[in-house]
Parts: C-alpha cells; sequence; structure tokens
C-alpha cells in the first residue's frame, strides 16, 4: 500500500476510507500549498490505479502547474474538480441535479462531476428557479423519473421548498451563496431552506455540492443493492 509520505511529507492520506464507508478520501484543494497539490495530482494522474477526486481547484491555480500535470487529469474549470481516474460505474440508481439558475452552476457541477467520479449516473437540470414556475413543472416528470433529487439554489432558495412539495424521492438541498445583499454568502438561502415547511429535505453546507453528492452515494448504495 501507498504510505502517505509517498505523496508528500506533509500529507496523510486516508486510503482506507472507501473501504470503511464506501466513499474514498477526496482532496480539497483551497488552501493547500501549489507544490502539494502538484504532488497530488502527479501521484493520481491517468493510469495510476488510484482514483481520486480534487475539490475547489480554481482554474488560476491548475493553470500555474506544469503542463504535464495538467494533461495527467481530467479538469473542469467551472466546477473546480480534477481526476485522474473514476471509480467504476454504479447501476441501479440515477440522481437529478436540479439547479435553480445557471449562477449556481459552479455549486451545481460540481455536485454532477462528483457523481460522475462515483460511478452514479445523473441528469442535469439547470435554470428552474421558480420565479418561472414553469421552468420547473415542464421537468417536474423527468426529474421525478430519478431515485434521489439534489436541489441548488441561492437567493431566497425557494426552488427547495416548492420542488420538496412536488418529488416523493429523497431530495437534498444545498444553498449557494449568489445573491445580492443579505442573500449574498448564502446565508439567506441556507436559513429558507432550513425552515422549509416541505417535509423530509436535507439541508447541506452553503456551496457543498460534494457533499450531497456524496449523501446521494450513500442512498445510491442503499438502492443499489
Amino acid at each position: 500500500m501507498t504510505t502517505p509520505t509517498d505523496i508528500s511529507p506533509d500529507v496523510l492520506f486516508d486510503f482506507d476510507r472507501g473501504a470503511r464507508i464506501g466513499l474514498p478520501e477526496t482532496v480539497f484543494c483551497q488552501g493547500k500549498p501549489a507544490e502539494t497539490v502538484e504532488a497530488l495530482l502527479r501521484k493520481f494522474a491517468r493510469g495510476r490505479g488510484h482514483p481520486v477526486l480534487f475539490t475547489r481547484l480554481a482554474p488560476d491555480v491548475f493553470n500555474s502547474l506544469p503542463g504535464d500535470v495538467q494533461v495527467g487529469v481530467d479538469y473542469h474549470a467551472h466546477s473546480r474538480t480534477a481526476w485522474g481516474a473514476t471509480l467504476p460505474p454504479r447501476k441501479g440508481a440515477r440522481v437529478a441535479v436540479v439547479s435553480a439558475g445557471t449562477s449556481d452552476g459552479a455549486v451545481a457541477w460540481e455536485a454532477g462531476r462528483t457523481l460522475t467520479y462515483l460511478g452514479i449516473e445523473y441528469t442535469m437540470f439547470e435554470d428552474c428557479g421558480v420565479a418561472g414556475l414553469w421552468r420547473l413543472t415542464s421537468r417536474i416528470a423527468q426529474i421525478n423519473e430519478h431515485d434521489v433529487v439534489i436541489a441548488i439554489a441561492g437567493m431566497d432558495a425557494a426552488l427547495a421548498s416548492v420542488l420538496g412539495g412536488l418529488t416523493p424521492k429523497p431530495m437534498l438541498a444545498v444553498p449557494t451563496s449568489v445573491g445580492y445583499g443579505v442573500a449574498e454568502g448564502g446565508s439567506g438561502a441556507l436559513n429558507s431552506m432550513l425552515s422549509s415547511c416541505a417535509p423530509g429535505i436535507g439541508v447541506f453546507n452553503i456551496d457543498n455540492g460534494f457533499g450531497a453528492a456524496c449523501a446521494a452515494a450513500r442512498i445510491a448504495g442503499l438502492l443499489c443493492r
């Protein structure tokens, strides 16, 4: 087994997490020294036999890395995610990722990319904000064909309550830091989702598309038994 010092002296990598909880360790890149990120990307590049997801890998950080490091991974700038390989496909469960607007795209695509990395099929439904209710109602039949729903919204986050009243599927809500004034930072969206009158909604931290995708994967694990 690879030891932490094979990667970087300041990284204690949890290689056994997948065996314990069914979800492998993910590298959160924000705040890490560039040399540490580079060492990890090299270690887990394509063909290395150990799939690892990198999140919050900002475009300016990625673009500053050597060219051979960049071509060694699949990088998605909007979601700020990268991987050298994904986990095997997991059949039997599909996830709908529903966002209120394209401004929520970074979080929505972080969730989508995480699901792809975990081998879970998903469909992206963007721009379903309830200010134009038809944008959601015209898609609700398709959304309800999925096994799990992730709802992503900023501002007043009304999408969570409305969608929560239209789907019987397990629903995971993610507030985003999108909006003007008091909505900016995501606290308004978070409080709205937490106080939703739609019962049974699981609410995640602000901008945490990754966390919602991991929760969907746990549910999918039960459905795929």
